[in-house]
């Protein structure tokens, strides 16, 4: 399992009516670190002619973020069939777990946005099998 992070700080704009973070942001972190995690393992040719899409999303949301905060969010990649993985997401404020996920994404072919195999060296490059 090869595990990414990326950490950043809570900007004004994220937080909602209630003063924490909105849980639409939380999606979009989810997303955002996934679509880092890929781009810093993919080779060019990966990069050239695979993209991914989000079949499913779960997310427990246990405790909230506030503006100002440093927030590291980190993912990895667990099973894989022959199109799809499932992803894990955690996102940390320091130790305290904040959000944890789980989604299903599907690799396509990216000229013509059809599911493609998750060929041996992508799973490998993921850490998974």
């Amino acid at each position: 399992m090869v595990k990414f992070e990326h950490s950043f700080t809570v900007k004004p704009d994220e937080i909602d009516h209630q003063g924490h973070v909105n849980n639409v942001r939380y999606v979009q972190w989810i997303q955002d670190v996934a679509l880092a995690h890929w781009r810093d393992i993919a080779t060019a040719q990966h990069l050239a002619t695979v993209t991914w899409v989000v079949l499913r999303h779960e997310i427990d949301y246990l405790s909230p973020a506030f503006q100002n905060e440093e927030i590291t969010a980190c993912t990895w990649v667990g099973k894989a069939t022959a199109a799809k993985c499932e992803r894990f997401t955690e996102i940390r404020r320091g130790d305290k777990i904040l959000v944890q996920a789980r989604s299903i994404w599907c690799a396509l072919d990216s000229k013509k946005l059809r599911p493609r195999r998750i060929d041996k060296e992508l799973r490998e490059k993921f850490g998974t099998s």
